[in-house]
C-alpha cells in the first residue's frame, strides 16, 4: 500500500481529468439516516456531480442486503465487479472516488476496490464540496471497463480476528466515543465496544475543513493510540463503512490496517459474545 497515494486534491483530481490519462470518477454519495425520509444519494448526484462521474450505490453495490453478517456485508463480487465495469473501472485506469464530504461512502468504494486488487484508486480528499469547478446534471455512458475483482489485497477481519487481533495488537473503535463507552446506541441491539479494543473516532482524523489531518499528525495520532510500532492494526465501526475511512487515514499515515466489515452490527448481534462498556478498553 502506498501511503500518500490514498487522497487526491480537488486541484490535483481537476489536472489530471484534463489530462492525457483521466481517472474514471465515482460519485458514491451516501449517508446514514434515521429519520422518515432517507437519503437519496442517486437524487443528489442528478443535482449536479462532477463531470464524467458515475453514481454508485452503496446500499445495493459497494455492499449485500443486511443479514447476520451486519447491516452492510461485503457485497457479492459478481454484482461488486459488474457494477465497476458498468462505471468504466478497467485494472489499467486509476479511479477517484468521492461522497458527498464526509468521506465514509468513498472510503468504502476505495477499500473494496483496493481489497479487490485495484492498484490505483484515491479518495477525494474532503469529498464535492472542496470541487470548485462546473457540475454536470446529465449521467455520462462510460465504455464498459474489464476490472474483476480478486480479493485478498488489504487486510480483512471476521469477528473470531476482530477479537483476536484486540488481544494480540491493536483493533481501533471508529465510532463515536459515546457508543463505544455504551451510553447511547442509536442503531444497534446494545451499546458498548469489543473487549480490548481502544476507542479512536474516525472524526477526529480531519479538520475543521474536512479534509484529512496532515499524514504526520494522523501518524503521531495513531501512534498515541498503540498503532505504529510494528503492531498488526485493525479497525471496526457500525457496519464496515465509517471503519473503511478510519483505515484510509492509516494508510495516508503509512499504517496499514485490516477492516472488520461486520463491524459492531455483527458483533453485537450474537449475545454469546462479550461486551464491554465504559472508557477502557478491558
Amino acid at each position: 500500500m502506498v501511503a500518500m497515494n490514498a487522497i487526491i486534491s480537488a486541484s490535483e483530481l481537476a489536472s489530471g481529468l484534463a489530462g492525457g490519462t483521466p481517472p474514471v470518477l465515482l460519485d458514491v454519495r451516501w449517508q446514514l439516516s434515521l429519520a422518515q425520509a432517507p437519503f437519496d444519494g442517486r437524487a443528489e448526484y442528478a443535482a449536479g456531480h462532477i463531470p464524467g462521474a458515475v453514481y454508485v450505490d452503496l446500499d445495493s453495490e459497494l455492499a449485500a442486503a443486511p443479514d447476520e453478517r451486519g447491516r452492510h456485508p461485503l457485497p457479492d463480487l459478481d454484482v461488486f465487479g459488474a457494477a465497476m465495469r458498468r462505471a468504466g473501472v478497467s485494472t489499467g485506469t486509476p479511479v477517484v472516488v468521492y461522497d458527498g464530504g464526509l468521506g465514509w461512502a468513498a472510503a468504502r468504494a476505495w477499500w473494496l476496490l483496493r481489497w479487490t486488487g485495484h492498484p490505483d484508486v484515491r479518495v477525494l480528499d474532503g469529498g464535492l464540496p472542496t470541487w470548485e469547478g462546473e457540475l454536470q446534471t446529465s449521467a455520462p455512458t462510460p465504455a464498459a471497463g474489464d476490472f474483476e475483482p480478486v480479493p485478498g489485497a488489504m487486510g480483512l477481519l471476521d469477528a473470531d480476528g476482530a477479537a483476536a487481533l484486540a488481544r494480540s495488537g491493536v483493533l481501533f473503535d471508529a465510532r463515536a466515543g459515546e457508543r463505544y463507552r455504551g451510553e447511547v446506541e442509536p442503531i444497534d441491539r446494545v451499546g458498548g465496544h469489543i473487549p480490548g479494543a481502544v476507542s479512536a473516532p474516525t472524526n477526529e482524523n480531519v479538520g475543521t475543513d474536512g479534509r484529512l489531518l496532515p499524514a504526520e499528525q494522523l501518524a503521531e495520532r495513531f501512534k498515541s493510540l498503540g498503532a505504529g510500532g510494528g503492531s498488526d492494526v485493525g479497525v471496526y465501526c457500525g457496519s464496515g463503512v465509517s471503519a473503511a475511512h478510519e483505515v484510509l487515514a492509516l494508510a495516508v499515515a503509512g499504517i496499514p490496517a485490516a477492516l472488520y466489515v461486520g463491524s459492531w452490527s455483527e458483533w453485537s448481534s450474537d449475545p454469546k459474545r462479550p461486551i464491554a462498556v465504559g472508557p477502557d478498553p478491558q
